[in-house]
């Protein structure tokens, strides 16, 4: 679940705290205690713990939905898949039943890296760009403009919903941010992505951007077990809200199965062309 916004603020309580947890920013881990071998990408549990032993947290970062920890020498990277979550707290502290990994710091702390569902992953790895090459570019960056979104959609014969969530194309959007910004942008999921004209990227791009950085101010979204401390869902347009009148225009909300994802618009306000 957690998305571009949830990860943004997953990093900056690790850079700077909060979560209910100190900041990691300057730390050395000291250790690392896999508590389920198959958590790691890559290297092997054992060669794992001796890399990463020493080695110090220079930075924490963010590239789409990884949190990208630079070290001295290396870096780790870690994606949250469906339901993880990271917790700094004492390195003495009782594991809870469903941490994954332990990493330990040399302060005393650690961090421990907790996902239900396992299908989380950590890559520690010298070469970074190689895990992450298949991403599309960050909604938020600069160099993302309108006209750039403009030309990735109309390149492509695709239903926007599943397009959106395709992270080769833009990268950190979600089932919960797309239906957001498809909503502000007045756009039916299932639209042609070649279809677009020049004025209807543009108000994509800026339902992206708006959605996404409401979710950051917000600390992301958290509507079930997955995330903890977002209020962006009491700002839902549409997600979730199926039968529930459109903020904008009093239609009641539908929801469709839209590459095997649930999908919410207003029909009124986002008119399958």
């Amino acid at each position: 679940m957690p998305e571009l916004p949830e990860v943004e603020t997953i990093v900056r309580a690790l850079r700077d705290g909060g979560r209910g947890g100190a900041p990691v920013l300057g730390c050395t881990f000291s250790g690392a205690e896999m508590r389920w071998a198959r958590t790691l990408a890559e290297p092997s549990p054992a060669a794992f713990a001796a890399r990463l032993t020493g080695q110090r947290i220079e930075a924490v970062d963010r590239r789409a939905k990884f949190l990208w920890l630079h070290l001295t020498h290396d870096a780790l990277l870690i994606h949250l898949r469906m339901s993880g979550d990271l917790r700094v707290d004492a390195a003495a502290a009782p594991p809870e039943p469903h941490d994954r990994a332990l990493l330990l710091l040399d302060n005393g702390l650690r961090i421990a890296f907790n996902d239900t569902r396992k299908f989380g992953r950590l890559w520690l790895t010298a070469e970074p760009q190689r895990v992450l090459a298949h991403l599309g570019p960050e909604p938020l960056n600069d160099d993302f403009t309108p006209a750039a979104l403009h030309q990735r959609l109309t390149a492509r014969r695709r239903q926007l919903k599943p397009l959106l969530l395709d992270q080769s194309v833009i990268a950190g959007l979600g089932n919960i941010y797309t239906d957001e910004a498809l909503h502000r942008a007045g756009l039916h999921p299932l639209r042609s992505s070649q279809s677009l004209s020049m004025d209807e990227a543009a108000a994509l791009w800026a339902g992206i951007r708006a959605v996404l950085q409401e979710g950051i101010d917000r600390n992301g979204a958290s509507i079930d077990w997955v995330y903890r401390g977002g209020d962006f869902q009491n700002s839902f347009r549409v997600h979730l809200r199926a039968g529930q009148p459109c903020l904008a225009c009093g239609a009641p909300v539908e929801r469709a199965v839209i590459g095997q994802r649930s999908s919410y618009f207003c029909p009124h306000c986002q008119p399958q062309e």
